[in-house]
Parts: structure tokens; sequence; C-alpha cells
């Protein structure tokens, strides 16, 4: 699934809510602004609706203080971006990608194993071999 490109801000929003699951408006701008005045309320409020918008944030408002809490995990979003990135760059293969990234050492060990037994859980026999 394809999913917008997130803003620098919208993506710190994002992270918030995905360390944090369920967040009010208030103690977004409190963690995001925490040097800033009241001021920068407005600009969370238009944070969180563009990130409404787009399908990213859900809202509670069973409460007299709406919630907010992410829609769309971290890992999907990661996801959707790294296939963007494989698109643009390398025909649609994420194979240059990780090949890269063990070449470089960006892969731990364990990581490349995590990786190996998804390949090989994966993997199933070919119909009529």
């Amino acid at each position: 699934m394809k999913l917008p490109s997130l803003a620098n801000a919208e993506l710190a929003l994002m992270e918030l809510l995905w360390d944090q699951e369920r967040m009010t408006a208030r103690q977004l701008r409190e963690q995001l602004y925490s040097e800033a005045s009241k001021a920068q309320h407005g600009t969370v409020q238009r944070l969180l609706q563009r990130l409404e918008d787009k399908g990213y944030v859900g809202r509670d408002r069973s409460l007299p203080v709406h919630l907010f809490f992410a829609l769309v995990s971290r890992e999907a979003y990661a996801g959707s971006q790294l296939e963007s990135l494989a698109d643009k760059l390398t025909g649609g293969s994420l194979a240059p990608l990780i090949t890269h990234l063990i070449e470089q050492r960006k892969i731990s060990r364990t990581e490349i194993e995590k990786l190996r037994r998804i390949l090989e859980q994966d993997e199933t026999p070919e119909e009529g071999a």
C-alpha cells in the first residue's frame, strides 16, 4: 500500500504517537515545542488535521479532551517509503538497497539472520516441481 510522504513536522508528530500511542493536542504541543508559547497550538492543530485528512491519525472524540492516535504503524510507513524509494532508484527492486546495507555493515548479524529466517519461511515449492 502506497502511503503519501510526510513532511518533517508531520513525521515528528507521528513519532510521538508511535511512541506514546494516545496523546492530546496539548501533550503533543508540549513535546514538540517545549520552549514555545501557546501560539504553537494552532500549528499542532493544523498538523493533526492534515494527518487526519491523509488517514494517518485518528481522534477519540468520546472524552471532553480529544485523544489522537496513529492509524498507520511505523513499520507500514517505513515499508511504503522504502518501496517508493526503490521505485524511483532501482525500478522497484529492493535487492540493491538491501545489498548495499549489508555491504556497508548497516545491518547487524542478528538482523541478517532474521531476514534469512523470513526468506526461508517464505520459500514454497513451485507447482509441478
